[in-house]
């Protein structure tokens, strides 16, 4: 991947509608070798798909934390099973270092979040949580 990749890349963050004729202009490239970059960026796995990115307005009103999981040894894909059948789970993180797993959960409520947190605090194999609730955003960068 080069510079140029990059950029694509930088665009589509900014807005994944653009088009190819827009695109290629503010990149200063042919919008055939345009296109068929974003074809080698498809069918390498670079680019997985185009989504919609939800703003700080669909965000407002939920409570979002960071958790850190400690895991018990050869318990992970077990943990991870239960994990991902919590709706408030949205993502989940292998980690190095001192905690096995990175989770980002949001809910409505504080007795939701906290309820959420118990949930996972329950699950056989895990054997501590840390978390980090999220007070606000300073810089949200797609890339």
């Amino acid at each position: 991947m080069d510079e140029t990749d990059r950029g694509i890349l930088r665009l589509l963050a900014s807005d994944a509608r653009m088009s190819v004729a827009v695109m290629a202009r503010r990149l200063g490239l042919a919008r055939s070798t345009l296109q068929a970059r974003l074809e080698r960026l498809e069918t390498t796995g670079v680019i997985a798909g185009y989504t919609l990115r939800l703003g700080e307005g669909a965000r407002a009103n939920r409570i979002r934390a960071s958790v850190l999981l400690t895991i018990e040894p050869r318990a992970q894909a077990g943990v991870l099973g239960r994990l991902r059948a919590i709706d408030a789970v949205e993502r989940i993180h292998t980690t190095s270092g001192r905690v096995d797993l990175l989770l980002e959960v949001a809910a409505d409520t504080t007795s939701a979040l906290d309820a959420v947190l118990d949930r996972i605090g329950g699950i056989d194999g895990v054997k501590g949580s840390e978390s980090l609730i999220h007070l606000s955003t300073k810089l949200d960068r797609a890339l």
